[in-house]
């Protein structure tokens, strides 16, 4: 059973999430906030796998509560996943930067919805190769940050190269094929860069990538 925790500041969106979710046998809710500050402590409480997590909400806005969320180790193993109407704009890189596993439209379709939670809940990000790619050439405006050298270090030739890979949008199957490496291999390159360099999944990846300057916009 997957376990779900709603955080909205709106009642009716909180209803409408609950119903088409728990319709659902392997996926329940198990707590809900109407605020961000009440989404940490239920999340603390609760343990969920999965918080759809709205971004704009009074007291603790979804941004910090996604940095407190991914901070704690208690909640190592929550997932967020940011609920937004305003599509690809500033809010989702700072999510992501944040913590966030990823992110959905709240006028995405019930199916996509459900796949998103059950991504997100088997701990893959929540953040599709074409996502991806309109965050690079439309989002990912700022200058790079740069990691401390030894962290970089850390990885293999082939570990950057990966990372490099996943930065640009690129699926496990497509790094395999651009590395002429079999899709295992591919994917043990990344969950092992994940590990060394504290990711918590592959979209937290995607920021490094940036933040070390592996990968740079326009490229």
């Amino acid at each position: 059973m997957i376990r779900v925790l709603l955080a909205d500041d709106q009642a009716l969106i909180r209803a409408g999430f609950k119903a088409l979710i728990e319709a659902e046998e392997s996926i329940e809710v198990v707590g809900e906030a109407g605020d961000g500050r009440q989404a940490v402590a239920l999340a603390v409480e609760h343990l969920p796998d999965v918080v759809l997590l709205d971004i704009q909400m009074p007291v603790m806005d979804g941004i910090e509560a996604t940095r407190r969320i991914a901070a704690d180790p208690r909640l190592s193993d929550v997932h967020v996943v940011i609920l937004t109407n305003y599509g690809l704009d500033e809010y989702v890189f700072d999510a992501l930067q944040a913590g966030a596993a990823g992110f959905l439209l709240k006028d995405t379709d019930p199916a996509d919805l459900l796949h998103g939670i059950r991504v997100a809940a088997r701990g893959d990000a929540l953040l599709s190769p074409d996502i991806t790619r309109k965050l690079i050439g439309e989002f990912v405006s700022r200058p790079p940050l740069t990691l401390p050298p030894g962290e970089l270090g850390l990885l293999t030739e082939r570990e950057r190269e990966a990372v490099a890979l996943v930065g640009r949008g690129l699926s496990n199957d497509e790094i395999a094929a651009h590395m002429v490496v079999s899709p295992f291999t591919a994917k043990t390159h990344v969950s092992r860069a994940m590990t060394k360099l504290g990711a918590r999944d592959r979209a937290q990846l995607v920021v490094l990538a940036y933040e070390s300057g592996l990968v740079t916009p326009g490229r």
